[in-house]
């Protein structure tokens, strides 16, 4: 093992000197060097983007603060791809791939729809028609899944489901099935849309996804997955959603807005299927803001409104707990302890485990829901 030495008041010793691999230093140096380069952008943002004029608008929320850089999750976006573009041309094993060139597409599509949404509110027919449009990209380019695990096999005597059925007889895109794009498209409208409808709490979004990220790269890593690739490219979005909450957070310096919440949506769906469709592990990180996400659909249609037409006030289970009193960093602590204790102890559970798991998650969302009800005052006589 290689030794230095070096003295120090006339002593000589000894420093042991371990050397790092290039793996390593690839996993740990990545993320730092986009943390770095998204927070230069950040940086850049906070300078002129008042300047040009793109500002946040608290006014559409009733708010009473200065107008806030808005939305810097573009600089997430650029950061990504431009490490993207130099991981495809440097060390990805199959470079510029037609899997590769339909993510890079579909993020650029995204992001400047989302953008656009993000400084004038685009109808919302045009928003769901795009995210079909990008789910469908992403399949038929090769981002699917062929099976999914079945929790239950013990019990109905089949291992999996089989989502690689009635194909459609393609073969320049794989031949790929109808079901399993039913599945894409859902599964990614899920993710997409339950990060973006969780942004109502300053820093949520880029918590959960720092979370989300970190658990996909040690699951990319372990002897389950084994994709050293997929690590390294987890490990630089958690860098990234790390810059991101370091500017956006309670008492913000800029928002990341729809831009920034539907890409972080989006890249945890993708990474979700190219781990080899742990859906389960997926749901379990992701488990908060989509179980918040069904139970305000749930009310918005009993309440015979627009699942897409929301208000600040009783629907999600932020709102909730910030008019029982809950402060903001409160409420980012209860995300962070179920995002983090639910996520890690995917990396260890059985399929089985982690249904059971996923109902224990389900349970407590709704215990705190229940709990965090609105109370009915009385009309003053």
């Amino acid at each position: 093992m290689p030794t230095a030495w070096y003295s120090f008041h006339g002593k000589r010793c000894t420093i042991i000197l371990i050397p790092l691999s290039t793996n390593t230093l690839l996993l740990v140096g990545t993320p730092l060097l986009c943390f770095t380069f998204c927070m230069i952008l950040h940086l850049f943002a906070l300078k002129f983007f008042p300047r040009w004029g793109l500002l946040d608008f608290p006014e559409r929320y009733g708010l009473k603060r200065p107008r806030l850089p808005y939305p810097t999750g573009i600089a997430a976006v650029i950061t990504f791809l431009i490490f993207f573009a130099i991981f495809e041309s440097t060390i990805a094993l199959k470079p510029w791939s037609l899997q590769a060139i339909g993510l890079m597409s579909t993020i650029v599509l995204l992001a400047f729809v989302s953008f656009s949404d993000d400084r004038k509110p685009l109808p919302a027919a045009w928003r769901l028609t795009n995210q079909i449009f990008i789910a469908i990209v992403i399949f038929l380019t090769g981002t699917r899944i062929y099976t999914l695990t079945n929790p239950l096999a013990s019990l109905t005597g089949s291992d999996v489901f089989a989502l690689h059925i009635f194909t459609i007889p393609i073969e320049t895109l794989g031949n790929p099935s109808i079901i399993g794009m039913l599945f894409t498209v859902l599964w990614l409208g899920l993710t997409m849309n339950a990060l973006n409808w969780f942004d109502g709490i300053r820093g949520q979004v880029s918590v959960l996804s720092v979370l989300g990220f970190l658990t996909i790269g040690l699951l990319s890593l372990s002897t389950r997955v084994g994709d050293f690739s997929l690590g390294l490219i987890a490990f630089a979005l958690a860098g990234i959603a790390a810059t991101c909450l370091l500017f956006d957070r309670p008492g913000p310096l800029s928002l990341i807005g729809d831009t920034g919440a539907m890409f972080f949506g989006l890249m945890l769906g993708v990474l979700t299927i190219f781990t080899g469709g742990k859906v389960a592990t997926g749901f379990l990180v992701l488990g908060v803001p989509l179980i918040d996400l069904g139970f305000v659909i749930i009310r918005r249609v009993l309440k015979r409104t627009s699942p897409f037409k929301g208000n600040e006030c009783d629907e999600h289970l932020h709102h909730r707990l910030l008019h029982r009193g809950w402060t903001e960093w409160q409420i980012i602590a209860l995300t962070t302890v179920l995002g983090a204790s639910f996520g890690v102890t995917a990396l260890f559970l059985s399929t089985l485990q982690k249904f059971l798991a996923a109902l224990a998650l389900v349970l407590i969302m709704l215990w705190l829901s229940l709990r965090s009800t609105p109370e009915v005052r009385s009309p003053k006589s």
